[in-house]
């Protein structure tokens, strides 16, 4: 049998695994029979998309790969799109404003496959009005491990008894089964991160493209004065995007961006739809800049490529980012936490705090601030920083899930931030979400390692 290309052992979290094979169905039938042999040979198996996940989701630990980048129909109809699991997201996208409409998910890495983003329940920017990706799903075609096909659409309850207790108060949360009282199948598989079958197929929820647009990036001079003005602009009519950036993400992207003003230490990135307002958008935003005391040579565009230029700018920052963690030898360490809207202010306050005194000058806080979920990247230079990075993670975990957050919101937990799982559930809610999964995998075979801790009967 030939090696397994590197490609499928690793993912942008830096992880990197071992397996024995990896299987490239085309149909169905033919994922089905690979879980029914897997199942029979009692082999673990990991479904990989794209690899653009950041927690080792899709890293193998022995065993086959089943990889999706099969499944690429894809076809758009007025309000819904039906989409192969290993579609790309731009493709998705592209096609979508073709027609003249958009898929809502917004997250960062267009490069991600469909199937990765209903993995982890995806966001991105646009979560701010449109949610995550669990709130677009009309219908699931997956592959179980006893297998079958199934296909499930939206409202189909689970029909076996399970334990139901309240997600997280914050916005946003994937952290675990979604294993609410109202909970159906799409709800449970999206963010279960292929621990419970193999997504092969959804179909999605389209919107019409709006006509108008107001995109832009609004400089501060002080970074409290930024999150006052959160708090002032969540409520602003047609609001899609709020996102912030702190004084070391501005520095960091006065790099690539010499034009960001001097005297600018924090940013937000807005976007609003303008159809049918009746007031004069653009004069109503210099009205809020004022009372907001931001900068006036901040920057705004109505037209498309204005909305493609400041997108570039937001997404500069990762990848600056990631370089310079790579040249210095170390992983970058990132959060993924969300708190309730209520409790904003004071995780900044601590992650502040905490990050000055640790990390002077060697991270950065930027995201979507509007749904009280900002990531912090550390950037580690030497040895000690790693190791007490790691420590800050687990801390702000901590910290989030006090403040009645959770411990992720938008990437999953993966195999890397797997042990954060009982800082947020109790045991017995994790024994309810693993006797869920011995329901659709009882040799715990799919995805191990990656969320829930592996049995000892699995071997």
């Amino acid at each position: 049998m030939d090696p397994v290309p590197p490609s499928y052992l690793e993912d942008a979290s830096g992880l990197k695994g071992r397996a024995e094979a990896v299987f490239r169905p085309r149909t169905p039938d033919e994922a089905a029979a690979i879980l029914a042999e897997a199942a029979r040979t009692r082999t673990p198996i990991t479904v990989a998309g794209a690899g653009t996940g950041v927690t080792g989701g899709s890293v193998p630990g022995g065993g086959w790969v089943l990889t999706t980048e099969r499944f690429n129909r894809l076809k758009i109809q007025s309000g819904i799109a039906q989409v192969g699991a290993g579609v790309l997201l731009r493709s998705l996208q592209l096609a979508a404003k073709t027609s003249g409409q958009f898929y809502a998910p917004d997250p960062t890495e267009w490069s991600a496959s469909v199937g990765g983003t209903i993995a982890t329940n995806a966001s991105g920017s646009r979560s701010f009005l449109y949610g995550s990706t669990r709130r677009h799903l009309l219908a699931l075609t997956v592959a179980l491990m006893d297998g079958t096909v199934r296909t499930f659409r939206l409202g189909d309850k689970l029909d076996f008894p399970y334990t139901s207790w309240p997600e997280s108060l914050a916005r946003k949360h994937t952290a675990g089964y979604s294993l609410r009282a109202d909970t159906d199948y799409l709800r449970l598989i999206c963010g279960s991160e292929g621990t419970l079958a193999v997504v092969l197929e959804a179909e999605v929820a389209l919107f019409p493209q709006p006509a108008k647009f107001l995109t832009g990036v609004v400089f501060f001079p002080e970074e409290g004065e930024a999150l006052d003005a959160v708090d002032d602009w969540r409520p602003v009519r047609g609001l899609r995007m709020l996102e912030y950036l702190d004084r070391c993400s501005l520095d960091v992207l006065r790099t690539a961006y010499p034009q960001v003003p001097a005297r600018a230490k924090a940013a937000l990135l807005i976007e609003q739809i303008t159809d049918g307002l009746e007031d004069d958008a653009e004069d109503a935003w210099l009205d809020r800049i004022e009372a907001a005391h931001a900068l006036q040579d901040s920057w705004f565009g109505s037209a498309e490529a204005d909305r493609e230029r400041f997108r570039e700018f937001r997404h500069k920052l990762p990848e600056i980012v990631n370089d310079k963690v790579r040249r210095n030898g170390f992983q970058k360490l990132s959060t993924d936490l969300a708190v309730p809207v209520s409790k904003s202010r004071e995780m900044m306050r601590w992650y502040q705090d905490r990050l000055e005194r640790e990390f002077a000058g060697k991270f950065v806080i930027f995201g979507h601030i509007g749904d009280a979920h900002v990531h912090v990247n550390i950037l580690p230079e030497t040895e000690q920083d790693a190791r007490c990075g790691v420590e800050f993670l687990e801390s702000a975990a901590r910290q989030s899930v006090a403040l009645g957050g959770t411990v992720s919101a938008e990437h999953g937990l993966g195999k890397k931030k797997a042990h954060f799982l009982p800082l947020e559930f109790t045991p017995a809610q994790i024994e309810a979400m693993c006797a869920v999964k011995r329901r659709f995998d009882p040799h715990w075979l799919l995805g191990r390692g990656t969320l829930l801790p592996v049995p000892p009967e699995a071997g």
